[in-house]
C-alpha cells in the first residue's frame, strides 16, 4: 500500500506541478505579490496530495509569531520546502547558488526575493549575501534558511553552514528555530508512509548574539525532534 500510495502521488504532483511551473515566469512579470500567489498554489497542491494520497498531515506545535523574523528550520524532505511558506506567510527563502542556474526559474526565485548563499563562502559571496539579506530585511518581510545546507536523513545533525552566521549578523533579526520530524514518513529512498509530521515552533532567540552562541542555540533547538 506504501508503494501504492507513492508512485500515485509522485505521478499526480508531478504532472499537476507542469502547468504551475511552467507558468511562474509569466507570474514573475506581473511583480512579487503575483509571484508569491502563484507560487502558494503549488503549495497547496502539495498540501492537498500529501493529506489525500499519501494521508500526511502536519501538527503544529508551540506559536508562529508575528512580525519579522528569520526563521531556520531542519530539513529532512521536500515536504518542509513548501509546507513552510504556508504555515510561515510566504517568507523569502534563501538558496544555494547552483539553483539560480536554472534557466527561467533562477529569475523567477530571484523575483520572489530568494538570497542566494554560495557553499564556497568566499568574502565576496559573504558580501553578496550580506547585501542581498539586507535589502530583503528593508522590506519589512521575514527569511527563512534551512541552514544545514542540505537535506539530512531524520537522526542526524550536521553543523551548521558558514552562511547562517552571516545572514544572522546581516539581519539583525530575531531567530525563530523550527524543529520537525518530516524524515520519519518521507525518507529519500523507498516508499512514503502516512501519519502526522510534527513541526515545532522554537522561542525566538535574540540578535546580536556571539557567532558561537547563536550557532549552538540554533542547532540544539532544530534537532530537539531529532530521535532516529
Amino acid at each position: 500500500m506504501n508503494w501504492f500510495r507513492t508512485i500515485a502521488f509522485r505521478t499526480l504532483f508531478y504532472i499537476l506541478s507542469v502547468p504551475i511551473v511552467a507558468t511562474t515566469p509569466i507570474a514573475g512579470l506581473f511583480g512579487q505579490r503575483v509571484l508569491i500567489a502563484h507560487s502558494d498554489r503549488w503549495s497547496r497542491l502539495h498540501r492537498f496530495l500529501m493529506r489525500r494520497v499519501l494521508g500526511i498531515t502536519p501538527r503544529i506545535e508551540g506559536v508562529i509569531p508575528t512580525g519579522q523574523y528569520l526563521f531556520v528550520a531542519k530539513h529532512e524532505a521536500m515536504y518542509e520546502t513548501l509546507e513552510l511558506q504556508l504555515q510561515l506567510g510566504s517568507p523569502a527563502m534563501v538558496l544555494k547558488r547552483e539553483l539560480m542556474r536554472i534557466p527561467l526559474w533562477g529569475w523567477s526565485a530571484v523575483k520572489y526575493g530568494a538570497i542566494v548563499v554560495d557553499r564556497e563562502a568566499s568574502s565576496k559571496a559573504l558580501r553578496a549575501l550580506m547585501r542581498e539579506a539586507a535589502a530583503v530585511r528593508a522590506t519589512g518581510r521575514s527569511v527563512i534558511v534551512y541552514a544545514e545546507g542540505t537535506r539530512v536523513p531524520h537522526g542526524e545533525s550536521p553543523p551548521l553552514r558558514s552562511g547562517f552566521a552571516g545572514l544572522y549578523k546581516a539581519l539583525n533579526l530575531p531567530v525563530v528555530p523550527i524543529a520537525l520530524d518530516s524524515g520519519r514518513l518521507l525518507p529519500k529512498k523507498g516508499p512514503k508512509r502516512s501519519g502526522v509530521i510534527t513541526i515545532r515552533i522554537g522561542a525566538p532567540i535574540p540578535p546580536g548574539l556571539p557567532r558561537r552562541d547563536a550557532e549552538a542555540r540554533v542547532h540544539a533547538a532544530i534537532n530537539v525532534l531529532n530521535q532516529p
